[in-house]
């Protein structure tokens, strides 16, 4: 940058008029001194001078910090400032947790939508099974009172075509893949708030990105969108609770439990606290996941029942309307009104979105689980979570109060001591 300097200004104009034959002629000159700026020397180069208020603004713009109060290189003429970024620059994060966020919310539409859609299927496929099983044996039953080749062919096609639609709602469960993709969709909301208060309340690095990716990858792998290659399996062997967090590897843990404390704050955590989120998981192990373990097996077994069921039943029907004869002709439409029956129990009472239900609650207590497990083994209070924001959020997830959550571990620690039962689930929302 040059030197500012300005001695004088001089401004001359000249005009002439003349009036009745006379003429005059006018001199205007002024002369006007600025200020001095304040001097800075850099190099001993008396050509380089800066103003104190460039070197502070040029100092603080868009958040560059410089290795000096000013780095200049006077070797060159055009005196170009170079600004210093550090090595995880906080603008980069910015703009991947950006388009990580962008990738989210997108998500959340497809999910929502996807989800809306096989909710109606469930409707409208039930709604389908049930008037070509109902037709189909009102048809049969006509039979018996007019016999007519007409009418039992009829009646055989209705329900073999029932019997297919109905493997096919058994095969994929139209009502729990909706409730996953309602899932999927709350969960994307829930991280797509965590993304945007990063954003606001922190300078997010390089390890946010790479933990906000990995969130997003294990939601897409717990609600794959596509049905075929990809679909959860819908009558697994065992029940197991849905996991769409990443899993904590256990020499990792390890790794963390070992760790040694750098600094002696303790950063709103006490011994006390400790204990309490200690009897606090046992609650949770011990009553509610396992509560719903139980009953996620139960609506397993119950599931698996009914999806036989249905189609064995339109399949019995179907073959005794082929054969004709009243004696077949009546167990076809027996079986036909019981298939039915069994239909609307299944998909319209929605016992596939049950399971899934259970399922998922069974996953929030086993997350539950596995973050206060893992925010006491990290022995750095400095890395955890503020103990007594952690607390409150705990608290907030069961449904309770503060008060009500250290009552509840008060009796969990006191039912260790007696060897009894606690009285009560951990959580009061489900």
């Amino acid at each position: 940058m040059a030197a500012l300097q300005a001695s004088s200004v001089l401004v001359s104009s000249s005009s002439s008029s003349s009036y009745s034959g006379c003429s005059s002629k006018r001199t205007i000159t002024a002369a006007i001194q600025l200020p001095k700026p304040l001097k800075l020397s850099i190099a001993d180069d008396p050509s380089v001078v800066i103003t104190k208020s460039l070197v502070e603004e040029l100092s603080t713009r868009n958040g560059y910090a410089f290795r000096e109060p000013l780095q200049m290189d006077v070797a060159r003429k055009d005196k170009v400032l170079e600004p210093c970024r550090s090595p995880t620059s906080s603008v980069e994060m910015m703009k991947k947790l950006y388009a990580i966020l962008e990738a989210v919310e997108d998500r959340v539409e497809m999910h929502d939508n996807i989800g809306e859609q096989r909710d109606n299927w469930n409707k409208l496929l039930l709604n389908s099974v049930n008037m070509m099983t109902l037709t189909a044996a009102t048809t049969a039953t006509m039979g018996t009172v007019a016999p007519a080749p007409s009418l039992r062919v009829c009646s055989a096609l209705l329900f073999t075509a029932a019997t297919g639609m109905s493997l096919v709602m058994s095969k994929i469960q139209p009502s729990q893949l909706a409730e996953e993709q309602r899932n999927a969709s709350r969960l994307f909301k829930k991280l797509q708030c965590e993304i945007k208060s990063m954003l606001v309340l922190q300078s997010p690095t390089e390890s946010d990105v790479e933990e906000t990716m990995e969130k997003v990858l294990a939601l897409d792998r717990a609600y794959p969108l596509p049905l075929l290659g990809a679909m959860l399996e819908k009558f697994p062997s065992r029940f197991e609770p849905a996991a769409w967090w990443p899993r904590v590897s256990n020499n990792h843990r390890q790794s963390r439990g070992t760790k040694t404390v750098v600094k002696t704050g303790r950063n709103g955590w006490s011994k006390d606290l400790e204990v309490e989120m200690r009897a606090i998981v046992q609650v949770l192990k011990s009553k509610d996941k396992q509560d719903y373990l139980r009953l996620g097996n139960l609506a397993l077994k119950l599931n698996k029942m009914l999806a036989v069921s249905a189609p064995l039943l339109t399949g019995i029907a179907a073959a005794g309307s082929a054969f004709g004869g009243s004696t077949a002709t009546t167990v076809a439409a027996i079986a036909g009104t019981m298939a039915a029956i069994t239909n609307s129990f299944e998909h319209g009472g929605q016992v596939g979105m049950v399971l899934e239900m259970y399922r998922n609650c069974a996953g929030f207590f086993d997350l539950m689980e596995e973050t206060i497990e893992a925010t006491l083994e990290e022995r750095d209070y400095s890395k955890r979570e503020n103990g007594e924001m952690f607390e409150m959020k705990v608290a907030m997830k069961l449904g309770r109060s503060l008060s009500e959550l250290r009552d509840l571990a008060r009796k969990s620690m006191t039912s260790c001591i007696d060897g009894s039962e606690v009285d009560e689930f951990g959580s009061k929302l489900f």
